[in-house]
C-alpha cells in the first residue's frame, strides 16, 4: 500500500487529539501510582503489625497478575456491588494501582541506600516519626529513584492502549477506528507509532534531568 501524505495529514489532528487522551491517562495514572507506592514503601518501612502483613499481600498480587484481568475486574466486577466508574476513571485507577506495586518496590531500594542510623540519631533528637520521615529519609530516599520510576512512567504510557479494552478511546483506539472507517491502516498505526515514540523519549529525557537536578550532593542516582 502507497504512502499518502494528504491522507496522513488530514487524520493528523484526530491522532493528536487522542494523544491528548492517552497522555491525560498516564499522568493521572502515574500520579497515582507515585503516591500509592510511597505509601505501601512507607507502612512497609515502619513495619506495622497487621496492616504491612496486608500492603505486602496486596503488592504481591497486583504484581503477579495481568494488568487487563485488573481491568476487567475493576470496570465489570465493581457495577455488581453498586459502585459504577466512567471508563476513563476506571482506567486511571486500574493504571495507579498495578503500578503502584512496581513502585512501592522502588522506594522500598531508595529507603534502604539511607543508613539505619539516621533513624536512631532523630530519636535522639526527638523528632516523631513523621518529622524523620520529612525532614531526614524522603530527601534521601527519593531523588535517586526518580530515573527507575520515570521507567515505570513511560511503560505505564506504552500500556494504555489496554484501555481500549474498556472502550476509552485512545491513540491506539482512534487509528483502529480510523481505519477501519477508510481501510488505510498503514498511515494511522504508523502515526500513532510515532506519537508513542516521541512521546516516549520526551517523558524519558525530561526525567533524567530531573533526575540529575533533584540528586543531593555526592548521592548516587540509579
Amino acid at each position: 500500500m502507497n504512502w499518502d501524505w494528504n491522507y496522513t495529514l488530514e487524520i493528523l489532528p484526530l491522532m493528536a487529539q487522542a494523544s491528548l487522551v492517552t497522555l491525560q491517562a498516564t499522568l493521572m495514572g502515574f500520579a497515582l501510582a507515585a503516591i500509592l507506592g510511597l505509601i505501601w514503601a512507607i507502612i512497609n518501612l515502619l513495619d506495622i503489625p497487621i496492616v504491612s502483613f496486608a500492603v505486602k499481600l496486596f503488592v504481591e498480587f497486583i504484581r503477579t497478575t495481568p494488568l487487563l484481568i485488573q481491568l476487567f475486574a475493576m470496570y465489570y466486577f465493581l457495577p455488581l456491588v453498586g459502585i459504577v466508574l466512567p471508563a476513563m476513571v476506571c482506567g486511571v485507577l486500574t493504571l495507579g494501582m498495578h503500578y503502584s506495586a512496581y513502585c512501592a518496590e522502588v522506594y522500598r531500594s531508595g529507603f534502604a541506600q539511607v543508613d539505619r542510623g539516621q533513624w536512631e540519631a532523630a530519636r535522639v533528637i526527638n523528632l516523631t516519626t513523621f518529622q524523620t520521615l520529612k525532614r531526614i529519609i524522603l530527601p534521601q530516599a527519593v531523588p535517586p529513584v526518580i530515573l527507575p520510576l520515570g521507567n515505570y512512567l513511560v511503560a505505564m504510557f506504552k500500556e494504555t492502549p489496554v484501555l481500549l479494552a474498556i472502550t476509552v478511546i485512545e491513540l491506539v483506539a482512534t487509528a483502529r477506528i480510523i481505519g477501519n472507517d477508510t481501510f488505510r491502516y498503514t498511515e494511522p498505526i504508523t502515526l500513532a507509532g510515532v506519537f508513542f515514540l516521541v512521546m516516549s523519549l520526551v517523558a524519558a529525557k525530561l526525567t533524567r534531568v530531573i533526575s540529575r537536578k533533584a540528586a543531593l550532593p555526592g548521592q548516587q542516582v540509579f
